[in-house]
């Protein structure tokens, strides 16, 4: 996430977990990004699941960023888990699938952390026993809304009914629109989904400082497209959010043709709490061929997205892609900067339609010429 130009580290508190895992769909990151032999990625970090999927494409480097020294932890921990543990036992870590030994999976990736990775996951047991990827802030806000507000507004059966649609886009789009989407449905998620229950529970009521208009109508709009134009049985973001358990809908990192790949590269891969901007300004010109922007610009406002734009630009090699979502903050290069950083909406708008995670108005895709 942007620092102090955006001022969000000094809004924010990045002492927990705020994602447990990546809410962002993988499989379009690395469709847009193309990376392969020769590249120099840089990615946000978060809970690491798209800088690992990313690493699985083969790039040279890998380098991560966050302000969020729990998230980090959250990447260190994961790649102990590639090197230690076997595919099925990556699985049972993190939650994808049942598991009674997480502590002892934990102990056998405990010597291949940092000291301070180390020191935060020995302080959070129940966390390893749950899951790795089950006990960040936005987990818990989701879990809420599937024990506690799901049952009042839908009936086991009809949710059973949506996991398991089939035919058509527009077959499912009228499922949808004739039995889902019910005056009790609406009015419960607008609710939860409000800017004043979403921030604190959550994310964070700074998150919202740079949005405007209403929160949970454009997220329930999203939603309908995210259930509808997508196979639910193959999107495990909506899967989890809905049941608990992705089933064999796994993200990409974690499927077992990614890996063997992972595993094979995690000497490339390395991450640093720092900045993004002190980042950019460290590497220097032309240092990186691609970048996973997550939703940084979500948090600044437009000013301070265009003075970040304009560094990724010169930390950009010619031809680099930056690709990154809009949430509810709609940001991207101001003209005056689109003589360096070219915007292939087709590409992206094509992928955007493709987008399993259920929660954003726009995907982008840059490319610098200069």
């Amino acid at each position: 996430m942007p620092d102090r130009s955006g001022s969000i580290a000094h809004r924010a508190d990045f002492s927990g977990i705020r994602y447990a895992q990546v809410w962002e769909d993988a499989d379009i990151l690395c469709d847009a990004l193309a990376v392969g032999s020769g590249d120099r990625v840089l990615s946000i970090a978060s809970a690491g699941d798209n800088a690992l999927a990313l690493l699985a494409e083969g790039p040279d480097e890998l380098v991560a960023v966050d302000l969020s020294p729990a998230q980090l932890a959250c990447l260190a921990l994961r790649v102990a888990a590639f090197k230690e543990l076997d595919h099925a036992e990556v699985l049972e870590l993190v939650g994808a699938r049942p598991s009674r030994q997480r502590e002892a999976l934990y102990q056998r990736c405990r010597s291949a952390l940092d000291a301070d990775a180390r020191r935060f996951w020995d302080a959070r047991p129940d966390a390893i026993v749950q899951g790795i990827g089950e006990d960040g802030k936005f987990e818990r806000y989701l879990r809420t809304f599937r024990r506690r507000i799901l049952p009042l507004a839908q009936p086991k059966r009809r949710v059973r009914q949506l996991v398991e649609l089939s035919g058509t886009v527009e077959e499912r789009r009228d499922w949808y629109d004739r039995v889902w989407d019910t005056p009790r449905w609406r009015l419960l998620f607008r609710v939860f989904a409000s800017r004043f229950v979403l921030g604190r529970m959550g994310r964070d009521p700074s998150f919202f400082d740079h949005v405007e208009g209403a929160v949970a109508d454009r997220l329930m709009h999203r939603i309908r497209d995210a259930v509808t134009a997508t196979d639910p049985a193959e999107n495990p973001y909506l899967l989890w959010i809905l049941t608990g358990s992705v089933g064999d809908a796994l993200p990409r990192y974690l499927r077992p043709e990614a890996f063997g790949s992972i595993r094979e590269r995690l000497d490339r891969i390395s991450w640093r709490c720092a900045s993004l901007e002190d980042v950019l300004a460290e590497a220097g010109p032309g240092a990186f061929s691609q970048v996973n922007l997550s939703d940084v610009f979500e948090y600044v406002d437009p000013a301070h997205a265009d003075a970040l734009f304009a560094r990724l630009a010169d930390a950009g090699r010619p031809g680099a892609r930056l690709a990154y979502w809009n949430l509810l903050a709609d940001r991207r290069p101001s003209e005056a900067l689109q003589a360096r950083l070219r915007p292939l909406d087709e590409l992206a708008t094509g992928l955007h339609q493709l987008d399993k995670a259920p929660f954003y108005g726009a995907f982008r895709v840059d490319e610098v010429t200069a």
